[in-house]
């Protein structure tokens, strides 16, 4: 404000277009990682028509719009190549029954929501395809820290022979940070366990470990890293990363 012939008008419109310009630029990146990971998902296992699971919300209501692990689905959807979508409840704060399954719902896409605790059989016993989430924060090597609970879904996938995909934008990769156990971890409050609107379930006087996300490392991601530049073995992230944000 302090520019000689900056009025506060000019201002507020400057920041405004800044805002629209960060919002496009956000729904374009993630359209972009929808078609990339709907494209090397259908070229990599072969089938027409495919059985998706996901883990918490990474759709509209995450995002600018059209979401990231989402994206994807929405875009096989689109294509007419997705069978059905699994999405976990996301305990303990329930993005995936609040969230997910309303986006699933709204724009009619052949869905079932699961308990978390159903996942591993869900892969066995529902053909599962691929397991496609979303990231908070991925670093150089490609360890990858999202909604607690996707850890166990990347370990359960390895041993059922199911790809791993993490759609992430460029945005929230972080290459200075070299491996995952840099990463720290936010703990939530213990009444999120405790209490079920305001009331209390667990008996008084337990402990309560309640953190808000986990690391998945980088050898479980077995399906690949998805931006929107394409999609990356992690051990090859850094290096196309600093190729296209960069233009090193």
């Amino acid at each position: 404000a302090k520019h000689e012939g900056t009025t506060p008008e000019s201002l507020r419109e400057s920041v405004i277009n800044w805002a629209e310009a960060l919002l496009d630029k956000d729904l374009k990146d993630n359209k972009s990682i929808g078609e990339h990971g709907a494209c090397h998902l259908l070229q990599h296992v072969g089938q027409d028509k495919v059985r998706v699971l996901t883990h918490c919300n990474t759709g509209s209501l995450a995002t600018a719009g059209y979401g990231t692990a989402l994206g994807i689905i929405r875009s096989l959807h689109a294509r007419g190549c997705l069978e059905h979508v699994y999405c976990t409840e996301t305990r303990p704060y329930n993005q995936g029954a609040r969230l997910t399954a309303y986006e699933l719902v709204y724009e009619q896409v052949p869905s079932t929501l699961i308990a978390d605790s159903m996942a591993s059989l869900a892969m066995k016993e529902k053909k599962i395809t691929a397991v496609i989430v979303g990231a908070d924060r991925v670093v150089a090597n490609g360890d990858t820290a999202n909604k607690v609970g996707t850890y166990q879904l990347a370990i359960s996938a390895r041993y059922h022979g199911i790809p791993f995909y993490v759609a992430a934008p460029s945005t929230s990769c972080d290459l200075q940070l070299k491996h995952g156990g840099q990463i720290v971890i936010e703990q939530r409050p213990s009444q999120e366990l405790t209490d079920v609107n305001a009331v209390r379930i667990a008996a008084p006087g337990i402990g309560v470990w309640n953190p808000a996300f986990d690391v998945t490392p980088h050898e479980l991601i077995t399906g690949g890293i998805v931006t929107e530049f394409g999609v990356f073995p992690p051990a090859e992230l850094q290096a196309a990363l600093t190729r296209e944000v960069y233009k090193i």
